[in-house]
């Protein structure tokens, strides 16, 4: 098969972009032997503090972990905590027992207050506390209390976000939150060279199963043919968000595809313009060909929406009904111009073929792509009739319905469709006080329901995290949420 030029790497350049990538080979020492190399696509942005996005590295790396954990369809499981109970605003933690930070030092009540006070008092706060004032007391040496303002029935879940990974007390010396050396994980960062590289060795003191790789080496390679480079190369032997337009030349069976929680969506302006018009909305859904974008965009790895939520939350399928919509007007050569970003390598090729598919339905089409830092305040600002985004739908928390009521509710923070609809908004917030569980899932898919229905946003694709493991990688994670990667299962051969 012949592939599109944008596939082909020169070897020139290839060289180029890998060179210092990785050096030598994988040290030989421990039960496997050899250390694990890891390729990753973003540098730290703020020196790995926990309290900023750098916290989901050391959360890959398994090296700093939170109080609660979370399974497959989002709920809580222990982790540095074992059990937890609410009573009102107040949730209490039983904290695990045997646990030592890297430095030795015991984990007990107080470090978690330490831990969860600087994030709770940070600014900005951690995005998961966003919109959240949250106490936390050490009711003895192995409980600790937890208050917020008003009961929340997330609580459990908003403390498996890794922004609130508890940290030995050595981490908070300084104005910023150093984790080196102060996690309790199966690995410790012993070492950051800047926005270069990061080495982890295994800690023999978890208090879990013993990490069977000796340690873990990471650079940070921003590029992604020279991520892929390093795979086909034998250079890396993980390498996290290999680019669609780079999977298709590698082989395939070092290729791992993972639905996650991330949906490619149209969200069509409400309040004016052709789209303030309902059956024009309707009109601009029926025009879009999701499978063409799917195939021809992202070459088949991706999965094509049945709804706002995809298939990394496999209870929303099951629980889904079909939705009726109102009836397409015709376009009539109306003018509507859609935004969107180049952050993202497939969203300008994502809204050039909307543009040729809208304008076949009827429409005219103008295009306006930026860089992301300069769009956002327009689109939130209603300045464009459609606007192309690519969705994270269960933010931090692992629950969708924090992502639906800030993206559809009339006061909600990221409502770039500019909807205001007193039905939809009852169902939203009827999802937000649930209580988690069967009963909450089910409003959160009636609250999907209701801003469907209205043609408020068009859910085109889910995307995939697209993984490349060396063929001597095992146990590698692979997790639709990013949050883990090299566990104390993972070694190379």
């Amino acid at each position: 098969m012949r592939l599109p030029a944008r596939h082909l790497l020169p070897a020139a350049l290839a060289s180029t972009l890998l060179t210092g990538c990785f050096s030598g080979t994988s040290a030989e020492s421990g039960d496997h032997g050899k250390r694990v190399r890891v390729a990753m696509m973003q540098p730290p942005r703020s020196g790995l503090s926990p309290l900023s996005d750098d916290a989901f590295k050391l959360s890959r790396w398994s090296a700093a972990e939170t109080l609660v954990k979370l399974d497959a369809d989002g709920d809580a499981e222990p982790a540095l905590a074992t059990k937890w109970q609410q009573q009102g605003r107040t949730w209490t933690f039983e904290i695990r027992d045997g646990v030592t930070f890297h430095d030795g030092t015991k984990l007990d009540a107080e470090a978690v207050v330490r831990s969860l006070t600087r994030a709770a008092t940070a600014a900005p706060k951690p995005r998961i506390l966003d919109g959240v004032e949250l106490t936390a007391k050490a009711v003895d040496t192995g409980t600790v209390s937890v208050t917020t303002a008003v009961a929340d029935p997330l609580v459990p879940q908003r403390l498996s976000s890794p922004q609130l990974s508890i940290l030995a007390a050595k981490a908070y010396t300084g104005k910023t939150v150093d984790p080196v050396g102060a996690g309790t994980g199966p690995f410790e960062l012993t070492q950051v060279n800047g926005t270069a590289s990061a080495t982890l060795d295994r800690y023999d003191g978890y208090w879990g199963a013993k990490a069977k790789s000796p340690g873990i080496d990471v650079k940070f390679v921003p590029d992604g043919t020279a991520r892929a480079a390093a795979l086909r190369s034998g250079e890396a032997d993980i390498v996290e968000a290999v680019p669609v337009s780079q999977a298709a030349v590698l082989d395939q069976d070092l290729i791992t595809e993972v639905p996650m929680p991330r949906t490619n969506t149209l969200y069509l302006n409400t309040g004016k313009g052709a789209f303030r018009d309902a059956s024009l909305r309707a009109a601009a859904r029926e025009a879009i060909d999701a499978e063409a974008l799917v195939e021809g965009v992202y070459e088949g790895r991706a999965d094509v929406a049945e709804g706002l939520l995809g298939p990394a939350l496999p209870w929303a399928a099951e629980l889904r009904s079909p939705v009726r919509h109102i009836e397409a007007g015709e376009p009539n050569g109306r003018t509507v111009t859609i935004g969107t970003y180049t952050d993202r390598a497939e969203l300008p090729e994502v809204a050039a073929a909307l543009q040729q598919q809208l304008q076949k339905a009827g429409f005219r089409v103008k295009l306006d792509v930026r860089e992301y830092a300069n769009i956002e305040s327009d689109a939130l600002a209603g300045e464009f009739d459609a606007f192309v985004l690519s969705r994270a739908t269960v933010l931090d928390s692992g629950d969708p319905a924090a992502y639906l009521y800030s993206d559809f509710a009339s006061d909600g923070t990221f409502n770039l469709s500019r909807f205001s609809d007193r039905t939809t908004d009852t169902a939203l917030k009827k999802a937000a006080d649930a209580p988690v569980g069967d009963t909450r899932r089910a409003a959160v898919i009636a609250a999907e329901a209701a801003v469907l229905a209205a043609d408020a946003a068009v859910p085109m694709l889910h995307e995939r995290v697209i993984q490349g493991d060396s063929a001597a990688v095992v146990g590698a994670a692979h997790d639709p949420r990013e949050r883990e990667l090299v566990t104390a299962a993972t070694y190379v051969k």
